[in-house]
């Protein structure tokens, strides 16, 4: 099994992420109805903790979200979502300053509001407000170019497909050699459009989204397929943790799809994924570590076993 070319490199707030330095964004919702029990932190206290025990599990990023990314669950408008966004990423800038921080969202206004605090503006829904990317760039922020079928923000899938069928059968290979061209189409062209608004290419992250757009049977062909989103030269994240198409794979539910997760973050890592947004940071750290090593970019931390032992040699304790 042999390892993909070295992937291009991340830069954020003077940080390098690559190869040999793969990047943990820590997920904190500031929402009380994310999918995920275990990530609701209405509460700006709950929310602060979270990001104190992300950064001791070793996150790179952290990423503050105020609404819910499904059509489950009432309404935010962006008030309330500047609301139980910008007080945290405030006291997280406060208390780290040197740490990157990141916001979920897809409205201008609320990127425009942080203006001087995130360091990357993760638009999760394709660039749905074209003001977005420009607000990005006078802000001097990094911005994340996603793919979702082009369906509007907060919508779930229905009867995705992305091969032309002409009312005929569609192999699953057509299907998924389609999907992969529109996923490499859309994120080439919203690239362009970031860099012509003034973003370096180091600061612009690629996301194919998994879920977003996609069957199950999508996002995992996207998974695999990893590399080939690598090749378009700019650093990839992979959103992975728990999301549905590791539950409907396995019949999990959410609260039991950390292996899963891992399982599949492992193999996006070894083709050459940057960084990986997750509801469970220390685990991923060690995964994405581990893999780091296997692939030959970083040597182990300890590597003595077998080796001879020199501490009685004459002179090894001297000086």
């Amino acid at each position: 099994m042999s390892a993909t070319p070295p992937p291009a490199a991340l830069v954020l707030r003077g940080r390098t992420y690559d190869a040999a330095n793969p990047a943990v964004m820590a997920i904190v919702n500031r929402t009380p109805d994310s999918f995920w029990e275990g990530n609701r932190h209405h509460d700006l206290s709950a929310a602060i903790d979270a990001l104190h025990l992300a950064v001791a599990d070793g996150a790179d990023i952290i990423d503050v979200g105020g609404v819910r990314a499904g059509q489950e669950g009432p309404a935010v408008d962006a008030a309330l979502e500047r609301r139980r966004v910008l007080p945290f990423l405030e006291a997280a800038r406060t208390a780290y300053p040197h740490l990157v921080l990141s916001l979920d969202t897809w409205r201008s206004e609320v990127a425009q509001a942080a203006e001087g605090v995130v360091d990357l503006i993760n638009d999760t829904w394709a660039g749905h407000d074209q003001r977005l990317v420009q607000v990005a760039a006078r802000m001097g922020a990094g911005i994340v170019c996603s793919h979702t079928g082009g369906l509007p923000p907060r919508t779930d899938p229905i009867a995705v497909r992305y091969a032309r069928t002409d009312g005929g059968d569609v192999s699953d290979a057509d299907e998924e050699e389609a999907l992969l061209r529109d996923v490499r189409s859309q994120l080439t062209g919203a690239v362009r459009v970031a860099m012509d608004a003034g973003i370096p290419r180091e600061r612009i992250l690629i996301d194919p989204t998994l879920d977003f757009g996609k069957t199950t049977r999508h996002s995992l062909s996207l998974l695999r397929r990893t590399s080939d989103v690598v090749a378009l030269g700019f650093p990839v994240l992979q959103a992975i943790s728990r999301k549905d198409f590791l539950g409907e794979t396995l019949d999990l539910p959410t609260d039991q799809r950390l292996e899963a997760g891992l399982a599949a973050t492992a193999v996006a890592a070894w083709q050459g994924a940057t960084v990986f947004r997750t509801h469970d940071v220390l685990a991923t750290r060690r995964v994405l570590d581990m893999v780091a090593v296997i692939r030959g970019d970083r040597e182990p931390q300890r590597a003595v076993r077998g080796e001879p032992d020199r501490s009685a040699e004459p002179g090894a304790a001297e000086g």
